[in-house]
């Protein structure tokens, strides 16, 4: 998996960074070294998320299938029990 941000992604992301590191660790770090640092993050732990959230969608989504049967179940042969009815 490669994982491709935008340019605004990016910038954004080298962005948040800087202040992070600046703010937290009070660290300059320069665009080139932000970008190197975004770059290592996203291939090496990207992965991490990317899986964790693809887990939490096929959890959901089978949640969902599960209840099918039930929410789009629809009785056959019931014309003459609603005839009844009325």
């Amino acid at each position: 998996m490669n994982l491709k941000l935008t340019q605004q992604e990016s910038d954004a992301a080298i962005h948040s960074l800087k202040h992070y590191f600046d703010t937290e660790l009070d660290v300059d770090l320069s665009d080139l070294q932000a970008k190197f640092l975004l770059d290592y993050v996203l291939k090496e732990l990207g992965p991490l998320a990317y899986n964790r959230g693809v887990q939490d969608a096929e959890a959901f989504m089978r949640s969902r299938l599960d209840d099918l049967p039930v929410n789009c179940f629809q009785p056959a042969m019931t014309y003459w029990q609603s005839k009844k009815k009325r």
